[in-house]
């Protein structure tokens, strides 16, 4: 039981896992599917497009439109981001617990490095990250291990000494693949019982939770 002691580095999703875009993001689809495929998309309909780019969702929809509906999506996200995003409880005294015991720790993100970036100082947390690894840095995304790696070699840190945290399979698929362990968080859009059917080694109810696992004491 005690063998997750050695782990000193966490990588963390940004969406739906440190900062909450989930609204943003949803009224970002049914603006676009709106404009292209009116009344044909629901809220339930287009939380099946959170995890992967964009540029995954939207070439399955329409390869020819692919560049227009990105400019749609992004200009409407961008419009609305600082109103639409909010925190989640519980995550900026973890950074800070965890900061203090020296755990080293990155952002791995399908998004592009501007729009992460932005989300960070938004909610303030871009002091936690010196290394963030977005869609920009990679030729592959999540589930593959390509960027987890990348984040890793930046610090200096090795699978077996991680933890890869986020809301969709393709973080928990993405730490498996890489050979991390694994956290999910129950406040995931898809549902903990979605999550957990990926077996990740520990779903977290709280942030906070994560602490207890890694048995941190507090933040100090």
């Amino acid at each position: 039981m005690m063998q997750h002691k050695r782990i000193d580095t966490v990588l963390f999703d940004l969406d739906g896992t440190l900062i909450n875009t989930i609204d943003l993001i949803i009224a970002s689809f049914l603006h676009t599917m709106d404009r292209y495929y009116p009344g044909q998309y629901t809220r339930d309909d287009v939380i099946s497009f959170i995890g992967p780019p964009l540029s995954e969702t939207f070439t399955k929809l329409d390869h020819s439109k692919l560049d227009e509906m990105t400019t749609t999506y992004r200009t409407f996200n961008h419009a609305q981001h600082d109103a639409l995003v909010k925190k989640y409880e519980g995550v900026s005294e973890t950074l800070v617990a965890l900061r203090n015991e020296g755990y080293k720790m990155a952002i791995v993100t399908t998004k592009r490095r501007d729009t992460a970036i932005r989300g960070l100082e938004l909610m303030e947390l871009d002091q936690f990250f010196d290394v963030i690894i977005s869609l920009d840095e990679v030729e592959k995304y999540k589930p593959d291990p390509e960027p987890l790696l990348k984040a890793l070699r930046a610090l200096k840190a090795t699978p077996d000494q991680a933890i890869m945290v986020g809301d969709s399979e393709h973080d928990i698929l993405g730490g498996k693949n890489t050979g991390t362990k694994t956290a999910g968080v129950a406040w995931s859009v898809k549902g903990s019982d979605h999550l957990a059917s990926f077996e990740p080694d520990i779903m977290l109810n709280n942030m906070t939770d994560l602490l207890t696992y890694l048995e941190v004491t507090s933040s100090k």
